[in-house]
This record gives C-alpha cells, sequence and structure tokens, in this order.
C-alpha cells in the first residue's frame, strides 16, 4: 500500500472505507476496565509490539509468534489492516528496519493479501534494492489486477524517467471514442460486481441506459474534463455517499483559473446568493440573487448539477451541501466550460458581464457555525444548567490508538458534565463524516437507559467472526439523565447515519436541524478502481453495515424533530441558527 502517494486511497480507506464499520475485528486498550470493555472483544496485538518498544523489533515479533501459539484467539492476530497500519508509523517515523521486519512478518502471515506485498515492496524500494522491490510488486499486481499504485511503481522502476501526468495536462486531453466507451463499459461493470447493494436505489435497467446514453454522447472530440462528467453522473447515480470519484478535487485541480466561475455562491432554500464577489465586487455585491447564468435559469442548473453529486438514498442535503463547497467548479462542468460567465441578477434586467477568474477557491467550512476549532469540545451555558459537546467526528480507531483519546475525551466530559448536574445536553454531530463505530458505542453507552445491540447487520467478504457492535451492550452506571437535544445537518455521514438512527428509534431527545445526510443503512468500506485507459481513479463500496433502527425508511436522512433552515442573512452574519432554535427550546422548556 502505498500510503504516500495514493491520497485518494488513504482517504477511501481511513474514512469512507471504514466509516461505517471496519471489516476487522475490534481491537481493545488492555487497561480499559471491565464495566467499559466487551468481554469477547479481542486485545490489540499491535499494543502489544508498541508496549514493548524497549524490546528490538526482533525479539518483539518473537514475542508475537510466542502468543499466537499460547493464545491463539486473546488477540487480533489476524487484524492485517492494523499491523499494516502499524508497520507505516515505523516508516513514517524513519524506522526502516523495524518497518522492513513487519512487513516481512506480514508477507508470511498473509501470503495471499496483494496489500502486504505492495507494502514490502515499497519498503525494499525506499531502502534501495529495486529488484526485490520488483519482485514484491510485481506479486502484489498478480494477487490483484487492479493495483494501479503496484503497476505504475513497477512502470517506474522499468523505467525511472517515467513522471506522473499532470492533471492540468488531461483537461483538454482527448482519447479514443473506443477508449472512453470501454472505460465506461469497465466503470459499471466494477460498480455491479462490487458494490453489494448496487441497485437498491435505481433499477438495473435505468442502471445501464444511463451508462449507454453516456456513451452515445462520445465523440472523436470528447475531452476528459467532459468525460469525468459522465463518469460523475453515472457513479451518482448509484445513490451511494462511499462511492465516488474524488471528491471533485480531481476536478478542481485539473480546472484551467480561468474557467471556474468566478464567484462564491450559496444555494439557500431554492436561491443562489453571492456570499463573495471576489474580483466583481465592482459590479455584483455580497447578498444578491443570480436568477441566472448564460440565460440558464439557476434553479435548472442545479438540478443539473445535483445528478452527478453522490449522496446517501434520495438525500438532497447533502447534494446542497456539496453544491456550495464546490460551486465554483461545478458550475463550469454543468455549462461546459464557457469561455466567459454573464448573470442576471434579481430585481434587475441588465445582464452582466462577470471578469475572469484570477484563483480557484472552494469554501470547505461553514463560518457560521463556531463551536470550537477542534472536532471534540465541551463548553458550558447559562450557569453551567446547558452543556454543549461538540462531536465533528467519529473518526478514532482502536487500531491507531485514536480511539483512546475520544474515550478520554468523552469519559472526562461526562464526569463534569455530571459533577456540574448540568439539567441539559446538547450534542452537535453537524459536519461530522463519520467514522469508527467504536466511538459511536462509547458515546451513545452514555445516553441510553438499557442494553442496545449497534448492528442489526455487518456484511463484508472475509468477514469469519462478529465485530465490534454486532453483541448487546449495556449503559454506563455514570450515564447522563438530563434532556437531550442534538444538531443535525446534511453533510452528517456514515457512522453519524447509525448514531443518529438510534438516537432516533430510541427517543433519547429533541433532534434538531435538517435532514441528516445519511441513517441506519450504510454501503460501506470501499475498495479503489483505476479504468485502464483513461486512468480515471474512483472508489467503490464493497461492503453493508446497518444500525439497529431498521423500522426507518433506508431512502431518507434521518429526520429532525424540528426543521431549522439558515437564512443568507444569518449565514453572512455568522448566526448559527440551529444552535439558536436549541437554546431557545431549552430556555421555554425551563419556563
Amino acid at each position: 500500500m502505498k500510503f504516500n502517494v495514493r491520497s485518494t486511497i488513504i482517504i477511501s480507506i481511513f474514512t469512507a472505507i471504514s466509516a461505517c464499520g471496519m471489516n476487522t475485528n475490534g481491537t481493545a486498550n488492555t487497561e480499559l476496565s471491565d464495566t467499559n470493555i466487551d468481554q469477547n472483544e479481542k486485545l490489540s496485538i499491535v499494543q502489544v509490539f508498541k508496549k514493548n518498544e524497549d524490546l528490538p523489533m526482533n525479539e518483539r515479533i518473537e514475542l508475537f509468534y510466542k502468543l499466537k501459539k499460547e493464545s491463539p484467539t486473546a488477540y487480533d492476530f489476524e487484524n492485517e489492516e492494523a499491523l499494516n497500519f502499524y508497520g507505516y508509523q515505523l516508516l513514517w517515523n524513519n524506522k526502516d528496519q523495524d518497518a522492513f521486519l513487519i512487513f516481512k512478518m506480514l508477507v508470511s502471515e498473509f501470503p495471499n493479501s496483494p496489500n502486504v506485498y505492495d507494502s514490502y515492496g515499497e519498503i525494499y524500494l525506499k531502502m534501495g534494492d529495486k529488484n526485490q522491490a520488483l519482485i514484491n510488486y510485481k506479486k502484489s499486481l498478480e494477487l490483484n489486477p487492479d493495483n494501479f499504485n503496484a503497476e505504475d511503481q513497477i512502470a517506474f522502476i522499468l523505467d525511472p524517467s517515467k513522471t506522473p501526468e499532470n492533471p492540468a495536462d488531461k483537461f483538454l486531453k482527448v482519447y479514443q471514442v473506443a477508449e472512453y466507451k470501454k472505460d465506461l463499459d469497465e466503470l459499471g461493470n466494477k460498480i455491479i460486481t462490487t458494490h453489494p447493494n448496487v441497485f437498491k436505489f435505481i433499477s438495473e435497467k435505468d442502471f445501464r441506459k444511463l451508462i449507454d446514453e453516456k456513451k452515445s454522447l462520445i465523440t472523436p472530440t470528447t475531452t476528459f474534463a467532459e468525460f469525468i462528467w459522465h463518469c460523475d453522473e453515472i457513479i451518482a447515480s448509484v445513490n451511494c455517499s462511499h462511492t465516488s470519484v474524488s471528491g471533485f478535487y480531481e476536478e478542481l485541480e485539473m480546472l484551467p483559473v480561468a474557467l471556474s466561475f468566478p464567484m462564491q455562491t450559496r444555494w439557500i432554500n431554492d436561491q443562489l446568493f453571492v456570499i463573495d464577489p471576489m474580483n466583481n465586487g465592482s459590479q455584483v455585491n455580497i447578498k444578491e440573487e443570480i436568477i441566472s447564468i448564460n440565460g440558464l435559469p439557476v434553479r435548472d442548473l442545479v438540478k443539473e448539477i445535483y445528478k452527478h453529486l453522490p449522496s446517501q438514498g434520495y438525500i438532497e442535503t447533502t447534494k446542497r451541501h456539496l453544491f456550495n463547497v464546490w460551486s465554483t467548479c461545478l458550475i463550469p462542468y454543468a455549462m461546459n466550460f464557457p469561455d466567459s460567465y454573464t448573470i442576471t441578477l434579481k430585481g434587475s434586467e441588465k445582464p452582466i458581464v462577470l471578469n475572469k477568474a484570477q484563483e480557484k477557491r472552494i469554501l470547505l467550512t461553514d463560518p457560521s457555525i463556531q463551536n470550537c476549532k477542534k472536532d471534540l469540545c465541551l463548553e458550558f451555558i447559562d450557569n453551567d444548567k446547558t452543556a454543549l459537546l461538540t462531536i465533528g467526528s467519529f473518526n478514532y480507531y482502536k487500531f491507531r490508538d485514536s480511539y483512546a483519546y475520544f474515550k478520554d475525551f468523552i469519559d472526562s466530559c461526562f464526569l463534569e458534565i455530571n459533577s456540574k448536574k448540568s439539567k441539559n445536553l446538547i450534542i452537535d454531530v453537524r459536519h461530522n463524516g463519520g467514522g469508527s463505530q467504536s466511538a459511536s458505542i462509547h458515546l451513545l453507552r452514555y445516553l441510553v437507559d438499557k442494553p442496545f445491540t449497534y448492528y442489526s447487520e455487518a456484511q463484508f467478504d472475509g468477514k469469519k467472526e462478529k465485530i465490534e457492535g454486532e453483541e448487546s451492550v449495556n449503559p454506563y452506571e455514570n450515564r447522563y439523565d438530563g434532556k437531550l437535544y442534538f444538531l443535525i445537518d446534511g453533510v452528517g455521514n456514515s457512522t453519524t447515519g447509525h448514531f443518529m438512527s438510534i438516537v432516533k428509534v430510541l427517543n433519547l431527545g429533541t433532534v434538531i436541524g435538517e435532514e441528516l445526510g445519511s441513517n441506519q443503512f450504510c454501503s460501506a468500506g470501499g475498495k479503489t478502481f483505476r479504468l485502464p485507459n483513461t486512468k480515471l481513479v474512483y472508489t467503490v463500496a464493497d461492503n453493508t453495515h446497518e444500525s439497529m433502527a431498521t423500522s426507518l425508511p433506508d431512502e431518507t436522512g434521518i429526520l429532525p424533530d424540528i426543521y431549522v433552515t439558515q437564512s443568507a442573512d444569518e449565514y453572512l452574519n455568522k448566526i448559527d441558527a440551529v444552535k439558536e432554535s436549541a437554546l431557545k427550546l431549552i430556555e421555554k422548556n425551563e419556563k
């Protein structure tokens, strides 16, 4: 695995892949008390390596085999992902010889895994042994013909003068019609054979029809930029938040600056407002509403763009958030890259020709939400009567050691909340893209008042036994028993959907905001592929994880009890309408 090069694979493996549940056995901190640990959960063998860092690596490996022989079911010896990640941690810390020994051990332990041969090839390459690197990369490619990293490394070793293709050069690149069509067929076939729920939200007939329609649009002059936009629509049609191209980073990277839409906009309540005119400030003001762009009504434009944006089920709040982040990039692709942009503003009949963009800019954060600068934080309001707990991510995994940080934070929070006897607790999971079920379960155990089973289903290739979440767990004795409020939005994805679906069916508190970007059903995991001709990289979900909340519909996100929409004025004035609504409700309930 090439962590330092394949950024799209890093994203798919450590966010999308594991966001709805890892297809490995859970690991545990051996220092956890009996009340806080599932007795059926295996201990982490990686932790054994780390707790014995005073020993030479060869002695730690001897300990690995000793424990495997004496206690074969006590530790997660089969957790290839965790062990491989540990090897990379050593590599990133310039402990090359230790990393080498770990990867060598993994090749012995997992002889049919293309991933460990890829890692072994990488460490050989870093240590200067190109012959052994070549042997291992070839073995990896033999075991997995889709491992394009191995393919690239082999080509580099055989011809060091080869350089990666510049994304900007691909924008206007034209491939043969036959190559485009073969790649579209390949894309469709990979999605069908990989995704376990590919036809849950679209029929096979409609999916194949869409591919045929895109093939009919291919001409001898079709550029790669036009082709990737076709692929975006095919992938989005599956309605799976874990199946995508690159989050539009590739589209943005290769888009020429001059073709970028030269203003930042925000789609609010079916209206398109200017939130930053950029280099057009002399002719367009902030908060003005755009009615049309190059004669095309913005509602029609946004409707077309939505077809190319991935989301879970039929959830549109996610698409709206994606549009608001990437609008300067999406508008050019949807309009086939016009040389100039002419807009019409509400209340004005005179069209305005915009200056060409001088920079490419996207908006990844919402300035109106200002809880804290970290993913996790706790604050108290109204003389400690109300606690506000921000959970900006569940991306804390046991095999990466980050779970211990999450657990300690949550434990300390509830110790403080309970000691201050806060009557109300607001839990803000907005902009939470998901993460580990371990983190989600740990938080839920402070909120529930009876035992629960997190997953109703967890299916993935290679599963041999139950994973964390498939056994019933108990509430913590010091659970919170005050009033609960939850803040949600369309960005909340993956594990956040599992978390909130359980909140919903157990009626744990009042949910405030907009439709969540996810629910109890999640096609997660992810295999990353590359099309053979155009070399487009994309990821397809390959497992299924569903929470206990099976009574809820799969097509829609978790719905709030109180809908709150943010106006343009609130956004521009940095007023957190959702949070303010929760605080007003608390004030009303206490009168």
